[in-house]
């Protein structure tokens, strides 16, 4: 399945893609003979990976510095990818979320949350979508979502919203859009440990773990969520359409994953409260 060829030709646009699981996925796509497109708001660290890229795989990549909170800018950012071809793949990776008794959210703190996670993919999928149809060009749309979609999550309640509506997105368009050559699938991880959302998930003070938790005793590597992921995008899948992968060892089936926060403190909810305040 996986043969150096898979993705040969096809231009990918992953958002997030400099960092965490958006690069360990843009490596693999590259590895599979993609043409790379990776966007975010740092320009700094689009750049290293991209370096990486091309070094590693001699691939062809471009870096896009957009804040897809924005909507204008989304639009301007997909009008210059065009310019070079079409696209083919999205992949809706950039997320936000932290951890936060929800009666103490700020409407800031939640659009901190909702802007990227559910604004920014939409805002992106329609704009590739409007494109792949006008010009009769097929193309694939996935989004990375998570477990929360089936459970729901205690303390990172705007993140979960956000998920389950990316959800009901893909399962609409994939109805609306199938017709017009247009898939949507996604993925639901479960714990694969990044910089980032460990930081902001696990800080000090909370239990032994996501791998303790979970029923095969231990995370996810990157390389299988990017393996995954590459499948469903390549035509090898193109029979699936609509349809969320769950990709989490079992967990879910366990925990929703946030049940150990429910015996925090207010002394601890303070000191968290305080944490990101300086973050």
């Amino acid at each position: 399945m996986f043969e150096k060829s898979l993705l040969a030709h096809k231009r990918i646009l992953v958002t997030g893609g400099g960092s965490g699981l958006g690069a360990a996925m843009s490596h693999r796509f590259a590895e599979l003979g993609a043409e790379l497109l990776i966007c975010g708001r740092r320009s700094a660290t689009l750049d290293e990976t991209a370096a990486q890229l091309r070094a590693a795989y001699n691939a062809k990549v471009h870096t896009f510095a957009c804040d897809i909170r924005d909507a204008n800018a989304v639009a301007d950012m997909m009008a210059a990818i065009w310019q070079d071809g079409p696209l083919d793949i999205l992949v809706n990776n950039a997320a936000a979320t932290f951890i936060a008794q929800s009666e103490h959210l700020s409407a800031r703190a939640a659009d901190a949350i909702l802007a990227p996670t559910l604004h920014g993919a939409m805002y992106c999928t329609l704009e590739a979508g409007r494109r792949w149809i006008e010009s009769d060009h097929n193309g694939v749309v996935l989004s990375i979502l998570s477990t929360s979609t089936i459970t729901g999550r205690a303390f990172t309640m705007p993140s979960a919203m956000a998920k389950s509506a990316l959800l009901a997105m893909t399962k609409s368009l994939a109805v609306e859009w199938g017709p017009k050559g247009v898939r949507l699938v996604a993925i639901a991880p479960g714990p694969f440990p990044t910089p980032g959302a460990t930081g902001q998930l696990h800080p000090e003070g909370r239990d032994s773990g996501p791998a303790a938790r979970n029923p095969l005793g231990r995370v996810g590597e990157h390389s299988e969520l990017a393996n995954l992921a590459s499948f469903l995008i390549s035509d090898q899948a193109g029979y699936i359409n609509g349809e969320m992968v769950v990709q989490d060892g079992g967990a879910h089936l366990r925990s929703s994953g946030a049940e150990d926060l429910l015996h925090w403190t207010d002394t601890q909810w303070a000191a968290q409260r305080t944490a990101r305040a300086k973050s």
